[in-house]
């Protein structure tokens, strides 16, 4: 886990630095002068499209264009669909990275202003339209009592945040609702692990309750955690002020949008089980496999963040982690970057 999340934050900041270095050289408009007093303006609000205008027929757009001059006719061109015509051109490796990179059909408009001709690159928007995509989360766990972390009482349940992980992946769809408005439904499976700040914690279940206690015995103490793992599944209703038809990927180095979204999520579990790790004459571990009064269901409200090409996440459990009356009141949170 410590070598992953050693990559992961390596590759954050090579993106970070590459996509510094693309904002500065990025250009949406290109200007090209024809002729005397003539001159064509190209406007592109998706900068995927480059790989289409590589090989599209700019011979035949200026044909439409001349003959509409020669018949003195200054109504704009009717918008027509070339993205086929286009990929027809691209070798079959890249039209099936743009089919995987963005679902939208893509139209072409010209219209005349002044002296100007304009060619608008937009993207047909259907409301409804589902894009799938499969997300990992990663991040850091905790819970509050009353509010407060455990901590600030020397709670024998304190956890340390590094070394306490949470791990997702998700079947994550992406439904259109609006122009800029999305939502993004998911299921899959998570991983809580709660890594206690005193190494040598036992989690003891009797008929009653489960208690934190520390193990007394004369030898090296390692850690000690408790682990859990979930079915769930989320809605989450997303502003995408970029107006992407996906979520662009941290590796991918594209998207200069913000987008927030906030929305509910339910688990179910599906395994739990305690770990006390020790050295004595050698490394010793002592793996206890039960429910510990924990609630089999987990809900809570689940934040999203994100920002070019890199999204935050932030859940919360608006539930106790136990049943009530069997164990201390806790409020799991966990957050961490979405790939």
């Amino acid at each position: 886990m410590k070598k992953l999340l050693a990559i992961v934050c390596l590759m954050l900041a090579v993106y970070t630095t590459e996509a510094q270095q693309a904002a500065t050289q990025k250009s949406d408009t290109v200007i090209i002068e024809l002729a005397h007093t003539s001159k064509v303006i190209f406007t592109i609000k998706d900068r995927r499209d480059l790989e289409i205008l590589k090989h599209y027929d700019f011979q035949s757009l200026f044909r439409d264009v001349i003959t509409k001059l020669e018949k003195n006719d200054t109504t704009a061109l009717p918008g027509r669909d070339t993205t086929q015509n286009a990929l027809a051109a691209v070798p079959a490796e890249e039209a099936n990275k743009e089919d995987r990179d963005d679902d939208d059909d893509h139209h072409y408009h010209y219209s005349k202003n002044d002296d100007e001709w304009k060619v608008d690159i937009t993207a047909n928007r259907h409301w409804g339209q589902t894009w799938q995509s499969f997300n990992f989360d990663l991040g850091t766990n905790n819970w509050l009592s009353n509010g407060k972390f455990p901590s600030s009482d020397n709670a024998p349940y304190s956890v340390r945040p590094w070394g306490s992980w949470y791990v997702a992946m998700n079947s994550t769809q992406r439904t259109r609702l609006g122009r800029k408005f999305f939502l993004e439904w998911s299921a899959g499976l998570s991983w809580y692990t709660f890594k206690f700040e005193k190494d040598n914690i036992m989690m003891v279940k009797d008929d009653n309750s489960v208690r934190f206690v520390e193990d007394t015995r004369d030898v090296d103490f390692v850690k000690s955690k408790l682990s859990m793992s979930f079915i769930q599944i989320s809605a989450v209703p997303v502003i995408d002020f970029g107006d992407n038809s996906r979520k662009p990927r941290v590796w991918e180095g594209y998207g200069e949008s913000f987008r927030i979204g906030l929305g509910p999520y339910i688990g179910y579990r599906i395994g739990s089980h305690s770990k006390l790790v020790y050295k004595d004459d050698g490394r010793e571990k002592e793996k206890n496999r039960d429910s510990f009064y924990l609630n089999n269901i987990r809900y809570g409200a689940r934040l999203q963040v994100g920002i070019r090409s890199t999204d935050l996440f932030l859940n919360y459990d608006l539930n106790e982690m136990f049943t009530t009356g069997k164990g201390p009141k806790l409020n799991a949170f966990s957050f961490g970057v979405i790939f």
